[in-house]
């Protein structure tokens, strides 16, 4: 989890994830009792979910879709509820990648009908929120922000003292926040979008570089949607300074090119626009 923090999705991640849970399954074969044998189940399917995000990490779409196919077997064996609400939300992120909308929103019902949804609202509140991204994907504002209330209010019950997954440690209300400025820039309102992703960056703890990086992207979308063309620029540059070091995963790459779409788009005869595309185009394509 440390590393997914803070590099984000790659082979390395997948290929010690999966060598885990070979591990947990071969342990369950030795002959433990049934109730360690599913907990063995249970942490096998965790670390597949977790090779699974690294190659939805990395927008190796058909990989992820394999994994999480397995994922959700093994922690219906395991009988893990908070494993199989995460492969839920992980297979909304993959239809979002494949702009199937309409199965992101059921993925996200789907995660909201999970036992651990329904006894934890922590979960129920990033099951609602992500539901609240595949409404605004297809541009349903209203669902969209009801569905963000939810999450808001089911976060706020939630006790933050509870003992959960490392997997969830990433979300929470600066979490929250990212993702609220996700929405309201896909239903146009940049301005609140751009509210959103500030406070977001001013709350992500410093350990998850990656989702740092990825909402100061996306506050570079916010500020070119408003042609604020020389500081969404700024802003976009600052992505390479917080990945230096590593390779960009392939959902950052992707998120970039986005924005350089949408910078040639809505300034096309801005010299800043054709600058930033020359002098960072090598950058964001690196592996």
């Amino acid at each position: 989890m440390a590393l997914d923090d803070s590099r984000g999705g790659h082979e390395g991640l997948e290929d010690a994830a999966l060598a885990g849970a070979e591990e947990a399954l071969g342990k369950q074969r030795l002959g433990a009792t049934q109730r360690v044998r599913l907990r063995l189940f249970a942490v096998a399917a965790d670390y597949v979910a977790t090779a699974a995000w690294s190659a939805l990490d990395a927008r190796r779409t058909d990989r992820a879709q394999a994994l999480l196919g397995r994922a959700l077997y093994l922690a219906g064996v395991g009988q893990d509820a908070a494993v199989e609400l995460r492969v839920w939300n992980s297979y909304a992120m993959l239809a979002h990648q494949r702009g199937a909308h309409t199965d992101a929103v059921d993925c996200g019902q789907a995660a909201l009908a999970t036992a651990i949804a329904r006894r934890d609202p922590f979960f129920a509140s990033l099951a609602h929120a992500r539901t609240a991204v595949g409404h605004s994907n297809l541009g349903d504002r209203q669902a969209a922000l009801r569905s963000l209330g939810r999450a808001r209010d089911a976060l706020g019950k939630a006790d933050s003292g509870r003992a959960r997954p490392s997997w969830t440690a990433f979300y929470g209300h600066a979490e929250l926040t990212a993702m609220t400025a996700i929405v309201r820039d896909r239903t146009g309102d940049f301005a609140g979008a751009e509210a959103a992703s500030h406070q977001a960056l001013g709350s992500i703890p410093g350990q998850f570089r990656r989702n740092r990086a990825l909402a100061t992207a996306r506050l570079a979308l916010t500020q070119v949607h408003q042609r604020d063309v020389d500081q969404a620029c700024s802003t976009a540059s600052a992505v390479f300074e917080l990945m230096a070091g590593t390779p960009i995963p392939g959902r950052m790459r992707s998120l970039l090119g986005d924005f350089y779409r949408d910078l040639i788009t809505l300034a096309p005869d801005a010299g800043i626009a054709r600058e930033w595309g020359d002098h960072y185009r090598s950058e964001w394509s690196r592996a």
